[in-house]
């Protein structure tokens, strides 16, 4: 069966991040929505999204198809009844559809000639930013039971003080030496070649992609994710690293989520609890304005290929786009849009090729190439993202 992961409604929801991937490669817990599904499924798939995505991210569309909604993630039970679908029967939670089997052209889909099934039972689903570290306990969990089953980790070192070592699993060529780690609120996952360096205190739930790094002394809680080739010092709360990010320096980052290619400067602070406990609010790409979260903790949202420079303060309920680059003294504004060059005495228009140039050093340091492709897809966000940037 040919698998098709589709944005949905949600995807303007979760920009910054989706303004430069599907929302099928958003990371929450260990591994993101893709592959959560492309495990469950025991098949690759494809995706549908936003026109300018799809030399990079194109679709493969057969003559009969399973579409899936990217905003779900999976679960055994969905992924059996989505194995079972027969064609045009769909499954849905509510008014919002889960899946659907298509002989028809992706365009055509006309859901009131179809069977539906209602699936009753919780479901995760990231709808708007903030999901993907409120979510993320629960979406480590999952993750650690579907990677960690009938397998066994490597050894935990002898110098290494644990609690509840049966929730923490180690993969091959992961270092660990003299740290602290909690696994009893929450398992404690350290991919592959990971490390967790001298002095670490960690309490569950963690996860830590391949090639990941925790530096010396970092103290990390509540349900954080590191991924591909993070590197993260100081003190990290309930915050998601979707990959190639750093934080790797003292500092706080709390209910946050930073997308690809970010680095946060020495001593770099954001604020996740107002000063009066109000609910926190953030910037909408759909309306154009701040929108409530329903949140009293929500820190700092940050698109791919951002930067901060040393002793930036974030407040409360930020969101940088793209490719900005923030630094000075003093609180810059809690929306900085994507290109944006400066600090809280003003911005202006960071320009493409200087981007270029930066992301291209920043991708080498890591083996991988930022090709033409790329620089079309900056380009265009740097177009439709023109409308925020009225300095």
């Amino acid at each position: 069966m040919n698998y098709i992961l589709f944005d949905s409604d949600v995807r303007n929801s979760l920009l910054p991040f989706t303004f430069t991937k599907p929302v099928a490669d958003l990371r929450i817990g260990i591994l993101t929505i893709r592959e959560k599904w492309e495990h469950y499924l025991g098949f690759t798939t494809s995706t549908i999204t936003e026109d300018y995505l799809e030399e990079k991210y194109p679709m493969i569309e057969l003559e009969e198809n399973i579409l899936i909604n990217a905003s779900f993630c999976p679960t055994k039970k969905l992924v059996k009844k989505i194995k079972n679908l027969s064609k045009n029967e769909a499954i849905f939670k509510g008014d919002d559809v889960i899946a659907f089997y298509t002989s028809d052209s992706q365009e055509e889909v006309d859901f009131d000639s179809y069977h539906q099934i209602e699936f009753e039972d919780e479901l995760l689903r990231v709808k708007n930013t903030w999901d993907i570290f409120s979510l993320n306990d629960k979406a480590i969990q999952q993750d650690f039971e579907l990677l960690t089953k009938e397998r066994t980790s490597q050894p935990i070192p002898k110098t290494v003080q644990v609690i509840n070592p049966e929730k923490i699993f180690i993969e091959d060529g992961a270092k660990i030496t003299f740290a602290f780690l909690n696994a009893s609120s929450g398992p404690i996952y350290i991919g592959k070649d990971a490390e967790i360096m001298e002095g670490c205190v960690v309490r569950g739930p963690l996860a830590m992609c391949e090639h990941s790094a925790l530096k010396m002394g970092a103290k990390i809680y509540g349900a954080t994710t590191l991924g591909p080739h993070c590197k993260v010092g100081g003190e990290v709360n309930n915050s998601v690293l979707m990959g190639y990010s750093n934080k790797g320096h003292d500092g706080f980052l709390g209910n946050s989520v930073l997308g690809e290619w970010c680095n946060l400067g020495a001593d770099t602070n954001n604020s996740n609890l107002k000063n009066n406990y109000a609910e926190v609010k953030l910037w909408d790409y759909n309306t154009g304005r701040f929108a409530k979260t329903g949140l009293q903790f929500c820190g700092l949202m940050m698109g791919d290929h951002s930067k901060c420079g040393i002793n930036t303060m974030f407040n409360t309920g930020t969101v940088v786009g793209v490719s900005a680059n923030i630094f000075g003294s003093g609180f810059p504004r809690n929306f900085v849009p994507s290109f944006s060059w400066g600090g809280a005495s003003g911005f202006t228009e960071y320009k493409t090729d200087k981007v270029f140039e930066v992301a291209k050093v920043v991708m080498s340091r890591r083996n991988m190439e930022f090709d033409e492709q790329d620089e079309r897809i900056l380009e265009h966000i740097f177009e439709i993202t023109k409308q925020y940037r009225n300095f």
